[in-house]
C-alpha cells in the first residue's frame, strides 16, 4: 500500500470514529430532555387517547428506549408513563412511581 493510501484509510477511519461519537453523545444526550413544539402535541394526543383521561405530568424524549415518554397522572391518582415509538404509536406503558421530574414518588416532590 503506498503512502497516499495508508493516509487516505486513517482519515476516512478518524472520521468515521469522530461521526460515531458525535451520534452517540447525541442520543445519550438528548435522554430525558423536555418534549417541545409539535412532537409534545402529538405525544400528548396519543399517550391521553391510550390511557383515556388525565393530567400530563411531564413529557421527554428517549426514555427507557422508547423515542418519546408521556406521564400522566389519571384521574384516581396514579401516575402512568406511556411509551412511543419514533411515529407516536404506543410501545408500552406502565405504573410511574416517581413523580414529574423524576422526584421518585407519588406526589412529585411535595412534601405532606
Amino acid at each position: 500500500m503506498n503512502r497516499r493510501t495508508k493516509i487516505a484509510i486513517a482519515g476516512v477511519a478518524t472520521a468515521a470514529v469522530i461521526a460515531g461519537g458525535a451520534a452517540a453523545a447525541v442520543a445519550g444526550g438528548g435522554d430525558d430532555a423536555p418534549l417541545t413544539g409539535s412532537a409534545r402535541d402529538r405525544a400528548i394526543q396519543a399517550a391521553l387517547e391510550h390511557v383515556g383521561q388525565g393530567t400530563v405530568t411531564e413529557t421527554e424524549t428517549g426514555d427507557g428506549g422508547a423515542a418519546y415518554a408521556v406521564e400522566v397522572r389519571l384521574p384516581d391518582g396514579r401516575q402512568v408513563e406511556v411509551a412511543l415509538d419514533e411515529r407516536f404509536q404506543v410501545i408500552g406503558s406502565g405504573s410511574d412511581d416517581d413523580g414529574p421530574n423524576g422526584t421518585d414518588d407519588e406526589d412529585g416532590g411535595q412534601d405532606d
